[in-house]
């Protein structure tokens, strides 16, 4: 058994931080079980709750835990190994002896659950069924209400603490940022002409495999970039075509990463491909300089978003007044998601708690217009915060046709111009941030970024092999 932990004070830190900021109440913390794939016992790969990670660090299934902040004491729920249990794994150290390393003296088993909590016990939204029906077993709550009564101002106080990372946990973070940094450019070393996409998610899923670290996400490998969630990987790549990749590994701690890199599948970009991407090129770097503690993410959001319009003026694809155009919407028609996402323990950090309670706040609400509406993060940014900078540019047929048959943002799209770009595919470059007092840090090993750059490790990649 391999946990990576912080040291036990750290735990004891965080959780006292919690039960200040809440002040009164019992706290339950879920956490995951195995998960079955065709048949009970062939499971998913397990992975521990994000949020019982953070305050009690433990990766292992079928434990619980609870925060009783009147009584002050802690509480972890789990059930030691059987003998039947230690034929399949060997032996293994005693819960209660993990429950030490994370500052935790008291171990109860699963059953006693429900002596502990009642229908007045704080919890944070359950995203499994499984989650639902504990719920409802322990408290005596019906299925509809375990599934909605969870407590908002646990949610508030949890995000409040989670979303600035202490210098130990970007410690982390960058780790699993330097080896996703690796994947990709192993990926893009690899890619040829000829290759299958799922022959590349091979080597990514490698690279992370030589770390000892699993992927953070299913990774996106595609030359169709304008689909924006895209996990076909049956597509060969062809001279001429570029490949999409966005993908993350997670470091031993469960720190996430997350990169994206597009770059011709031959050794350089065509014109208009070259074109489009420093388009992209200049709206990150636009939006990374823009980045520090006060700045609200969503007008980081629109400063890249009236990058992107200049840039596509430039080459034809749009006219007008690039704030005009931005304030209409009219850049939708090429960048239809959000600029970034916060990250941590989660890749979209926190997100099972709700985007309201984590990327926007009680005075700035999520807009429900398109584009915006996939924005995750809206409020201001403060230092610690840990960001992805990741403006695109997507080129859909069919949002094409629809737009252009309702006449929508004919002021500001040429649409004559965009039909000869029908087949384009998209274009996305995605890195990771930490916010500091000075403005931003890019985390992990530095990756080729820039057109120029990107086409040398791709004319090294396709090199003649000397015999």
């Amino acid at each position: 058994m391999e946990i990576k932990l912080f040291s036990a004070q750290t735990y004891v830190e965080r959780r006292n931080t919690l039960k200040k900021t809440l002040g009164k109440g019992v706290v339950l913390l879920l956490g995951n079980d195995e998960s079955s794939i065709n048949f009970k016992d062939n499971w998913y790969p397990f992975r521990q709750d994000s949020t019982f990670l953070y305050y009690f660090g433990l990766n292992l299934p079928g434990i619980s835990a609870l925060i009783d902040i009147d009584n002050n004491r802690e509480i972890i729920f789990g059930n030691e190994l059987s003998i039947d249990d230690i034929v399949w794994t060997g032996p293994q150290p005693s819960l209660a002896s993990l429950a030490e390393k994370v500052g935790v003296t008291q171990v109860l088993p699963t059953s006693k659950i429900s002596d502990h909590v009642s229908n007045d016990t704080a919890y944070l939204p359950p995203y499994r069924p499984e989650h639902t029906v504990k719920i409802s077993q322990w408290t005596g709550k019906g299925i509809a209400s375990a599934n909605s009564d969870y407590s908002v101002p646990l949610i508030r106080a949890i995000a409040q603490q989670r979303s600035v990372k202490s210098a130990a946990e970007i410690d982390e973070i960058n780790k699993a940022v330097s080896i996703t940094s690796d994947m990709h450019l192993a990926v893009m070393q690899a890619a040829k002409p000829g290759m299958k996409e799922h022959e590349l998610v091979g080597i990514a899923v490698q690279k992370a495999a030589e770390n000892n670290v699993h992927l953070s996400f299913p990774p996106i490998m595609t030359v169709n970039g304008n689909i924006l969630h895209n996990h076909y990987y049956g597509n060969t790549l062809k001279e001429g075509q570029m490949l999409l990749f966005d993908g993350g590994t997670e470091s031993s701690s469960l720190y996430a990463g997350d990169m994206t890199r597009t770059y011709p599948v031959g050794s350089k970009f065509d014109s208009r491909q070259r074109a489009l991407y420093d388009v992209v090129i200049d709206a990150h770097s636009a939006a990374v300089d823009a980045l520090k503690p006060g700045a609200l993410f969503k007008d980081i959001h629109l400063l890249a978003c009236k990058k992107l319009v200049q840039g596509l003026t430039q080459v034809g694809l749009m006219k007008g007044d690039a704030d005009e155009a931005v304030s209409a919407g009219a850049h939708t028609m090429f960048f239809q998601c959000g600029l970034g996402h916060m990250m941590g323990l989660d890749v979209h950090d926190m997100e099972n708690l709700g985007e309201q309670y984590i990327g926007y706040t009680e005075s700035l609400v999520k807009s429900k217009e398109f584009g915006l509406k996939s924005l995750r993060l809206g409020k201001k940014l403060e230092k610690g915060f840990v960001v992805t900078i990741e403006p695109g540019i997507y080129i859909i047929p069919e949002l094409i046709d629809m737009y252009k048959s309702e006449n929508k943002y004919a002021d500001f799209i040429n649409y004559k111009e965009l039909e000869s770009y029908r087949e384009f595919g998209g274009i996305r470059v995605e890195d990771d941030y930490v916010v500091t007092d000075a403005g931003s840090t890019l985390l992990g090993t530095p990756l080729a970024r820039s057109s120029n750059d990107v086409e040398q490790v791709r004319a090294k990649a396709l090199e003649p092999v000397a015999l």
